[in-house]
């Protein structure tokens, strides 16, 4: 079996161990400043930059579940609720949802608070769940360390991921029909 190990540890049949991890295992903040080289002329935070913010923070939790590198498969959803301004700092709160066998959803809310007032309140400016691979020297997916969801949150959060997983299994199965 090729996989990540936990510590390098194999079985007596020479497969590898693969250890449960929690979410909060693997759960990330990150944050920065916004730039004025990352905003439209309206001097808001252009939304392919917010993304993108999204997306390095989604690679990080998928990198600290699996002790190796991902890949972005799929962003299933990206909704953006308040603008992001030149100054303000943006945070980003990752976690995984969800694992399968090479693959986990991700869950990234991203909240924004004006940096030159710290007494002013974050603001949810938007929340994304990304689809992210595991992958070995080769490129090729491989197995990635089971998810043990504990707390009644994170049971919540792991529900509604199958959920999303059935949906976009479901949409694939649909466009692939259609192609005949």
């Amino acid at each position: 079996m090729r996989g990540v190990t936990d510590r390098g540890a194999t079985s007596a049949g020479g497969a590898a161990i693969v250890s449960e991890r929690t979410p909060a295992y693997s759960r990330v903040t990150l944050a920065q400043i916004m730039r004025a080289t990352e905003a439209n002329l309206l001097g808001t935070i252009h939304g392919g930059e917010i993304v993108k913010i999204a997306d390095s923070t989604a690679g990080t939790v998928g990198h600290r579940h699996c002790g190796g590198p991902v890949v972005t498969a799929a962003v299933d959803e990206m909704v953006f609720l308040a603008p992001v301004r030149v100054g303000d700092l943006v945070e980003t709160f990752g976690q995984v949802n969800w694992v399968g066998r090479t693959s986990m959803e991700v869950g990234v809310r991203i909240e924004a608070q004006s940096y030159s007032d710290p007494e002013a309140p974050r603001v949810h400016v938007a929340s994304a769940y990304f689809v992210m691979v595991r992958i070995d020297e080769d490129r090729r997916p491989v197995a990635i360390p089971p998810l043990r969801v504990e707390t009644p949150t994170d049971q919540r959060r792991h529900r509604e991921a199958q959920i999303r997983r059935a949906h976009r299994l479901a949409r694939r199965a649909e466009i692939e029909q259609g192609r005949g």
